[in-house]
């Protein structure tokens, strides 16, 4: 052991330059690239309580959606990760999430988001009542019904930023359906746009994020609204002059109207270089409708994206019209789901199921805690009872 304490000092014993004549190769075996078998890192279960994690859907200022499994149901499902710090920072970002999840327990229809379950990662804090317990939690859980894509990657996947007549006819029913399904339980969305609009694998679409949504008051004499913070291409002009109160249900109908015009054109009625330029074209109300799109579309644009919210078309006006009550024909092809941004994935397969294999399939000498991340030691799920059942 006394050769061995004495053995590095052997190296002064080389003159000096000496030792880099002898080659680093005597020191590190070199291999050629072609002998390296790469392997994936396998994927890692995670579970946030019965909840299989599956990959990223997406990514917003608030947090992300991934993709889920429920692992005693086997339903796909979406969950929106939100986490405090990020929610922080965005004006009225946690009264919006409060706001949405309280919206979202109530409704029940089949063209608006389903909130199916609500989680809370507890940071080792005792459980609280719910709202308290919401400011408590380093992350809130959104578990909502799946759906494969969203209106506007569709609309972004074709050079022309529209759809067929037929298929935007069939999608703009059931923004209607679910609009009036909203406003019956005193609910205005406020931000209507093709970015909030989700379809699942069968074409039903559904209304998403609550977010800026306003619960009229039950006994409410009318739809009086004082706050907007909705996307600007797609606001009115009583919003863009600045009017202090306006009709909320009316806003809606603006736009729908806008997001029809967008699906059928490609384009937007109203543009600026700037959010000031832009709400200064809304506030003068002067827009073109292409000829392409025929008289009876036409008409039905024109009486959505009237100025005056009076005269605006309400939901009953928009049912009779001739255009809404019109059998379109299938005159081009459809436009398809485009397959998943990041694997490319045509059929949009179910990404939990790498983390199911791995939950199912590790060995016993495999330590069991590396299923579950750190921040996940104690998950809260609310009592939760979905509406209607």
């Amino acid at each position: 052991s006394r050769m061995d304490m004495q053995e590095p000092q052997q190296l002064g014993m080389f003159a000096e330059g000496e030792l880099m004549s002898v080659g680093m190769d005597t020191f590190i075996h070199r291999i050629d690239s072609t002998e390296v078998i790469y392997q994936p890192r396998r994927k890692r279960a995670k579970l946030i309580g019965k909840y299989l994690m599956g990959d990223l859907l997406g990514e917003g200022s608030y947090g992300k959606v991934k993709e889920m499994l429920d692992s005693e149901t086997l339903c796909r499902r979406a969950v929106k990760i939100l986490k405090k710090k990020k929610l922080r920072r965005i004006p009225n970002g946690e009264a919006n999430v409060k706001k949405e999840i309280q919206l979202l327990r109530r409704l029940r229809h089949k063209n608006v988001i389903q909130l199916v379950d609500v989680l809370y990662n507890e940071e080792k804090q005792k459980i609280y009542p719910f709202f308290t317990h919401f400011l408590n939690s380093a992350f809130t859980y959104m578990v909502m019904e799946y759906c494969v894509c969203g209106m506007q990657e569709m609309l972004d996947s074709v050079p022309e930023k529209r759809f067929p007549v037929f298929q935007a006819h069939g999608y703009f029913c059931q923004l209607i359906d679910g609009l009036e399904y909203l406003h019956s339980q005193g609910i205005v969305h406020k931000d209507i746009k093709p970015g909030n609009l989700l379809l699942t694998t069968n074409g039903t679409l559904k209304i998403s994020d609550l977010g800026v949504a306003e619960a009229l008051h039950p006994f409410a004499e009318d739809d009086t609204c004082r706050t907007s913070q909705g996307s600007p291409a797609f606001q009115p002009p009583e919003i863009a002059n600045g009017l202090d109160t306006f009709s909320g249900f009316k806003v809606d109908i603006w736009s729908a109207g806008v997001t029809l015009y967008n699906i059928t054109t490609g384009l937007y009625p109203f543009e600026g270089d700037n959010i000031y330029k832009l709400f200064e074209n809304i506030g003068k109300g002067d827009y073109t409708i292409p000829e392409d799109c025929g008289p009876p579309l036409s008409d039905l644009l024109r009486g959505m994206l009237e100025y005056d919210p009076a005269k605006r078309f309400s939901i009953q006006q928009i049912r009779q019209h001739n255009w809404f009550r019109k059998k379109h024909a299938q005159a081009e092809a459809l436009v398809p789901i485009p397959p998943s941004p990041e694997t490319k994935d045509r059929w949009r397969s179910m990404t939990a199921v790498p983390y199911l294999e791995d939950l199912h399939g590790y060995n016993e000498e495999d330590d069991d805690d590396d299923l579950y991340g750190i921040e996940d030691d104690i998950i809260y799920t609310q009592d939760f009872t979905v509406p209607g059942r």
